[in-house]
């Protein structure tokens, strides 16, 4: 088995990026998987490596298997489905799942990898297509500790912090809390923003300034000028965090927790959705105040 050669299945706005970072800075030889063929092609033409046919073939002969698809449907089909990667793998490998889906399906597939000999992380990020692309993007893992070690330093092509926080599951759990704070901080600011607005201020100047005190956020930093300007075709989607939400409202029904204003946000993107802005960068919230008026 060649220590060098690795897999990546899932090559979105995510996954790409990432997977070119393992063979740029790291030199591995990586072997690609694609639901739709022409990006794997696309990214054999830039980075090199090798396009597989099937989550399977692209695993065949990798010590560590990396994967960042949709949901946990996407997520079973490419492991444990007729041509998952899981058949091909071999004991003692380890496979990286950088998708954010329910805690239950990363469990229920690190069972499934411990009964064939393999490992299973559950490892989902944050930062965006811009972490992806820089680089710099934040990892949350749960997971056997001796699996995490090994695959630490390669997820640090890709990432400025790579942390495990205990077993199965927990990763996908820390990545909701995560969601869970963005929902409440994105509302936070279209309203800020409104209300500049409404009240004749000049909001670009606001945010310049409260910027530099408590109310500074990542998403102000980021997102407030864009916001000012009603710009809304990049970033992480609507759609993507409606899903994301979901998976969070799943979990606390499941464990009783309290995430009322969480529960109000994604009944507003759900409203962004229904009128045609499923593809919006999620600061597009401050479009359906501006609606109300």
């Amino acid at each position: 088995m060649d220590r060098k050669k690795l897999a990546f299945i899932g090559l979105g706005v995510m996954g790409f990026p990432m997977a070119g970072h393992l063979a740029v800075k790291g030199g591995y030889a990586v072997s690609v998987y694609n639901r739709t063929p022409a990006k794997a092609d696309a990214w054999v033409a830039r980075f090199g490596g090798r396009k597989a046919d099937t989550p399977a073939e692209a695993a065949r002969g990798a010590t560590l298997v990396f994967a960042c698809v949709g949901d946990d449907p996407d997520l079973r089909e490419v492991t444990t489905g007729p041509h998952g990667a899981f058949s091909a793998m071999s004991e003692g490998t380890i496979f990286v799942d950088h998708t954010t889906s329910s805690a239950n399906v990363a469990r229920e597939l690190a069972s499934a990898a411990q009964t064939r000999g393999i490992s299973f992380l559950d490892a989902p990020v944050s930062g965006g297509q811009a972490g992806a692309e820089n680089g710099v993007l934040t990892v949350m893992v749960g997971g056997d500790p001796d699996a995490f070690e090994s695959a630490q330093p390669l997820m640090a092509h890709y990432a400025k912090a790579v942390t495990l926080m205990g077993p199965s599951g927990n990763g996908q759990l820390t990545k909701m809390v995560n969601q869970i704070c963005i929902a409440g901080l994105v509302e936070a600011l279209s309203e800020g923003v409104n209300f500049a607005e409404h009240a004749g201020l000049d909001p670009q100047r606001v945010l310049d300034v409260i910027s530099k005190g408590a109310a500074q956020s990542w998403q102000m930093e980021n997102r407030g000028k864009t916001m000012v300007e009603d710009k809304f075709d990049f970033g992480f989607a609507v759609d993507w965090m409606r899903k994301d939400l979901r998976i969070c409202m799943q979990e606390a029904e499941r464990n009783q927790a309290a995430i009322p204003v969480t529960q109000l946000v994604a009944a507003f993107y759900d409203q962004i959705s229904q009128d045609g802005g499923g593809r919006w960068d999620t600061s597009s919230l401050v479009r359906r105040l501006r609606k109300q008026h």
